[in-house]
């Protein structure tokens, strides 16, 4: 669609989100949008067989399109695994082609394989790896050309956890190979990001990650998970905040990103900050 002012913080920026089709991803492709930026956003809109409750939907990806071109800016939507660099990067090119730029790069996208059977197989394991910590990997490199490309410079955040500081597993009861896969994920992607923003600081291009406690959205709240922290009571307390607030939503994780982004946050690079409601404190 064609753009209306670029009014806002952020008009006449591109962002990349990965993970678009719904919870953070939406939250953040929106809130940029309402900041003036456009989007280029992907997400696999498909099921991966060790997550044990239902994954985005490609009519999901098609609301945040509507959710987005509501707010009057543009966005380029596609279905891409972040496993797969190279899909990756034809996305990425189309964006810029259609946008001129890119300007911020949010590598959400993420999995969480802990519950049910499907957890226990070691599928688990290698799937949460492939998409939380090498899908990050090739999220930020097949952005990157077009990063180095911009003048400005630009950011870049990486979605990690409270579980990049602490184990996803609590007992030995709760032990399995996707909440392993999950807690080394999220701790890998802070290497990452230090990697990273040493490494183009030089560009200007700053790097962060994010560490959410739990949040209100489909791969949290469902029936897998649900049964997950039924079954075991020591890992629903360990997720449990300090403040007694009610839960995160997607879109108050948004407005960190936005300031991690945003002209309020640019001495801000190699930093790992939580976002958990006091949860690191206990």
């Amino acid at each position: 669609m064609t753009a209306q002012n670029a009014a806002g913080p952020f008009g006449d920026k591109v962002v990349f989100v990965t993970g678009a089709a719904r919870g953070q991803g939406r939250a953040h492709a929106i809130r940029f949008a309402e900041a003036g930026a456009d989007v280029i956003a992907v997400d696999l809109c498909d099921q991966i067989d060790s997550v044990a409750y239902p994954m985005a939907t490609p009519e999901d990806l098609d609301e945040t399109v509507r959710l987005v071109d509501k707010t009057g800016r543009r966005i380029v939507a596609e279905q891409g695994d972040v496993r797969d660099r190279e899909r990756l990067a034809e996305v990425v090119a189309r964006g810029v082609e259609e946008f001129g730029r890119l300007d911020f790069v949010l590598a959400n996208a993420g999995i969480l394989p802990a519950a049910g059977r499907q957890g226990r197989d070691i599928t688990a394991y290698t799937d949460a790896i492939g998409v939380m910590l090498n899908g990050v990997y090739f999220t930020i490199e097949a952005a990157l050309p077009a990063l180095l490309a911009n003048p400005d410079g630009g950011a870049i955040v990486i979605t990690s956890s409270a579980a990049g500081f602490k184990s996803v597993s609590t007992d030995f009861e709760s032990m399995s190979h996707g909440a392993a896969g999950y807690t080394a994920a999220k701790h890998g992607v802070v290497g990452l990001m230090r990697h990273f923003a040493t490494s183009l600081a030089s560009k200007n291009i700053r790097v962060n990650s994010v560490h959410p406690g739990g949040v209100a959205t489909p791969m949290v709240l469902n029936e897998a998970m649900a049964g997950f922290v039924a079954e075991h009571p020591s890992f629903g307390e360990s997720q449990r905040p300090l403040l007694t607030i009610p839960m995160m939503e997607p879109d108050e994780v948004s407005e960190t990103m936005l300031y991690l982004c945003g002209p309020a946050g640019r001495h801000i690079t190699g930093v790992a900050l939580p976002v958990d409601a006091g949860l690191m404190l206990k």
